[in-house]
């Protein structure tokens, strides 16, 4: 039996072709028995049958294995789960025939409150606690429910029924075929499904209320939620049925299930889970009320529900065939859920928008503990910290980059070729290139292999000589040094105009063009762009002649968004790798005192904070100029959009004010501190003013807490009595993420003291970890004096690394990485290691840009020349 201890996969000899599966959940103890007998075909000769079980009671006596050839049932002799693998291990004392067989195990377990697994999710009904019983299976949780072969490959058709109380609901992924009551218990039969994959096995059971739709074709789409919040459901219902007849021509392949339930889960870890036929979602991810819901929440319904929707073909229909390959399910859900919502909201400009996505994968794969797309997995344990900013964000965006390299129409059509192939089977990287390359005849597989295999991005540096464009591309690493790997990059560039563009390959490590043979004579003097509307994933670095020019276009308003958006990235990223001074990055951001496009401000904001936070430690007596630099452009946009929205404004409009709003209160803009102040006060006379509609709740929350302090506690326990009061999980979270923005570091404590009570669900504690600069101290010490507790609670899931991430990566010099890895040297787990080695080294990259900042001789002169000349 040892043999097959410590292996990253089950052994191939045996293989599950259908499951009947029958489960009695009591959610009164938060027990749960079942029993499943799975057919499974044996193909070659064996002693063993190894599975995957975890947490799970088993029954020894029960097990038998039936082979079709003979009426005997076999025993095992000998039975053993290796909890640390997560594997059942039956031996019998005679060798299994080969053929088809059926196995038959009794199970128990407990409806864990891990949010993971077989789990349960509390929620209130007429002022009384009930409990809702869930399944979060992947990526490797389905073992917690019943033994099974839990890997992607291992496909199999499911048989489902659930004995439940007469009064729930219970879904799962098919329709019910049969109902039978037996006094308070009812028996539901489900559709037997198609082949699928154990991890988008799905149960929901609980006291809910659905709305309801059909798509063009008849499927019927449900939003299920907690009694009373149906209403809130319509918005993501029009959004599946219009999605689903979208991805249905996009794909050429109508959805493959009779019906599609999307479902609000009070308690639950990630945004949501696309299990076949019945997705599941945090509430903020799923429901939209027009009253007291954001524009930004809005879009955030559109974009998740889109996301899951994908997966029912890239992902639920044809499957990664190991976790190596998440980002084929991940990457592309992320990219194509833009491609829907640019379809159904274009005025939201989504695609300006993905820059967002593509700068998360640009942050995490600038550090050297990152890893590639494809990323070996040796064991169960080290999967749940892949589903990160590489396998979503960088995915998509590698994804965008060879759709904008081959064209759209090729691109679809193509893709429409590898679900033909591959649907109801597995897939490997390797298999989407060969289909995009057989319907392009570009290299596709060499191409995208560089982007794929390989940690990492290049940075590409342009300069002009002699009538000569100069290109090198080399890894960018956010450490400064220089690191290893060359990459197949798509290269466009424009010179002057959009209309005077060029495209090419730069495969060596250096390129050169020359000017006068691309048409481009205007390159001695005009501006040169490179990444057109940063459709690639790289940075660009430019000689100071050009980046001089491009500051220019920026002023002068002639260039795209994208690319303004690129250009300060791009220059922020080498400034913090210090490769660029503070000095030239804060001249470049005045550049964008008129900016008023939602995603450019937003940059410029997320870029201000961080370079507030490095000041703050380089040089704090520079603290005040600084934040009255960032002020000045602020208070232009905040002047046009006003504090009241305007009839008719764009949805980016409503998005912006309230960005602006924040930051303003963060940087400390009296004017901005009173006229918040005010319409809070009104705000807590009546929650129904017109002063403080949803899009500016978090501005004012933010204002308020900066006032806010031990001695003057007010604003604290009023945003506290909101929370209480209110049972809108978007108003929840827009508190609970302002909280602890408070420059006091005794009330910081307090707001994470607070989100360790039972007030605040376990998965809605990593908003609260985002500190003010004032109280990172603080939140250092409570990581370590309450770790026991966060480990023991947070420990076997994703949510760990939240804890770690945001606490963690703000500091910035060599002593703090020095503690943090002594404290962590024995505290350690698969799950987190990835994600603090990454930390660690975010630490040490603060810690040397703080030093570069130290030594700069011009940035007291620049600061003061920028701030005068406002």
């Amino acid at each position: 039996m040892e043999q097959f201890k410590g292996q990253p996969r089950l052994p191939k000899f045996i293989v599950p072709e259908r499951y009947l599966i029958n489960l009695k959940p009591d959610l009164n103890s938060c027990k749960f028995s079942g029993a499943v007998a799975v057919d499974l075909n044996v193909v070659s000769e064996t002693r063993f049958i190894v599975l995957n079980a975890a947490n799970l009671s088993v029954n020894t006596a029960s097990i038998s294995f039936t082979p079709g050839s003979f009426t005997q049932v076999l025993k095992p002799s000998k039975v053993e789960i290796f909890e640390e693998d997560e594997i059942l291990v039956l031996e019998f004392s005679e060798t299994l025939p080969v053929g088809h067989g059926v196995l038959a195990i009794e199970f128990e377990g407990v409806l864990n409150d891990k949010m993971k697994g077989f789990y349960r999710s509390t929620y209130e009904h007429n002022g009384e606690k009930k409990n809702m019983a869930v399944t979060q299976f992947e990526p490797a949780d389905a073992r917690q429910c019943f033994p099974c072969w839990d890997e992607p490959a291992c496909k199999a058709t499911f048989k489902i029924t659930l004995d439940v109380p007469s009064d729930l609901v219970a879904l799962s992924n098919m329709p019910v075929i049969e109902e039978k009551f037996r006094g308070q218990i009812k028996t539901l039969s489900y559709q037997e499904s198609p082949i699928m994959s154990t991890y988008l096995v799905a149960f929901v059971i609980g006291m809910l209320d659905y709305v309801e739709d059909h798509t063009s074709d008849g499927v019927k789409v449900r939003v299920y939620c907690q009694v009373g919040k149906k209403d809130q459901g319509k918005f993501a219902l029009h959004v599946a049925v219009k999605t689903l007849d979208l991805f249905k021509e996009y794909f050429d392949r109508p959805y493959p299930l009779p019906k599609l339930d999307m479902v609000a889960i009070p308690d639950f870890a990630f945004g949501a889970m696309e299990n076949y036929g019945l997705v599941t979602y945090r509430e903020t991810a799923l429901l939209y009320d027009d009253q007291n819901s954001a524009a930004a929440n809005k879009q955030r319904v559109a974009t998740v529900v889109a996301h899951e929707l994908a997966h029912q073909w890239f992902g639920n229909l044809v499957t990664m065939e190991w976790w190596t390959d998440l980002w084929l399910n991940e990457g592309f859900a992320t990219w194509v859920s833009y491609l829907a919502n640019d379809s159904l909201f274009p005025e939201w400009k989504v695609w300006t928008q993905f820059l967002d996505e593509s700068i998360e994968g640009l942050r995490l794969d600038g550090l050297e503990g990152s890893h590639p797309i494809e990323v070996e997995i040796q064991h169960a344990s080290q999967i749940q910290e892949i589903f990160d900013a590489i396998s979503y964000k960088k995915g998509a965006s590698v994804i965008r980059m060879l759709q904008s390299y081959i064209g759209a129409e090729c691109f679809q059509s193509s893709l429409a070729l590898y679900i033909k192939k591959h649907a109801f089977s597995n897939a490997k990287t390797e298999d989407l290139w060969a289909a995009l390359e057989e319907g392009s005849g570009e290299p596709v597989n060499r191409l995208m292999s560089s982007w794929t295999k390989q940690t990492g991005y290049p940075v590409v540096s342009i300069k002009v000589k002699d009538q000569k464009l100069e290109i090198q591309q080399s890894r960018f690493l956010y450490s400064g040094s220089h690191g290893e790997g060359r990459w197949i990059v798509p290269i466009t560039l424009c010179c002057s105009s959009y209309d005077n563009q060029i495209n090419f390959l730069l495969e060596s490590k250096t390129g050169a063009l020359d000017m006068n043979d691309f048409g481009l004579a205007e390159a001695a003097t005009g501006w040169i762009k490179l990444n057109v509307n940063q459709t690639g994933f790289f940075r660009v670095k430019y000689d100071e002649g050009l980046a001089v020019r491009l500051r220019h276009a920026i002023e002068n308003k002639y260039l795209t968004a994208p690319d303004r958006f690129g250009i300060l990235d791009d220059t922020f990223a080498l400034c913090m790798a210090s490769q660029e001074s503070l000095s030239s990055l804060l001249t470049l951001m005045k550049s964008y005192s008129e900016e008023l496009d939602f995603t450019v401000l937003s940059n410029l904001i997320t870029v201000s904070y961080k370079v507030e936070r490095i000041v703050a430690s380089a040089v704090p007596e520079l603290l005040n100029t600084l934040q009255l630099f960032f002020i000045t452009p602020l208070q232009n946009a905040a002047e046009t959009l006003g504090w009241q929205p305007k009839d008719g404004e764009s949805h980016l409009d409503a998005m912006l004010r309230g960005e602006i709003l924040t930051a303003l209160a963060v940087f400390g803009d009296d004017q901005t501190l009173n006229e918040a102040s005010r319409r809070f006060e009104e705000f807590l006379k009546d929650r129904n003013t017109p002063l403080l509609p949803p899009d500016l709740r978090k501005a004012a929350y933010v204002a308020v807490m900066q006032r806010t302090s031990a001695a003057n506690r007010s604003g604290y326990e009023s945003l506290l009595r909101i929370y209480r009061e209110s049972d809108l999980s978007q108003e929840k979270t827009r508190v609970l993420s302002s909280l602890t923005s408070c420059p006091d570091p005794m009330i910081v404590l307090e707001a994470l003291d607070f989100s360790l009570t039972s007030e605040v669900r376990t998965q809605d504690v990593a908003l609260v970890l985002n500190v003010s600069k004032e109280g990172r101290e603080t939140a250092w010490k409570w990581l370590k004096d309450n770790w026991e507790h966060i480990s023991n609670t947070w420990g076997s899931g994703y949510l760990i690394t939240r804890f770690i991430s945001s606490i963690v990566s703000p500091f910035s010099s060599i002593e703090d990485a020095e503690d943090i890895e002594d404290f962590f040297a024995s505290r350690t787990k698969p799950s987190m290691a990835r994600t603090l080695k990454q930390s660690i080294e975010r630490v040490r990259i603060n810690a040397n840009w703080v030093q570069s900042v130290q030594t700069e001789d011009q940035l007291v002169d620049t600061l003061n020349n920028l701030t005068y000349y406002h």
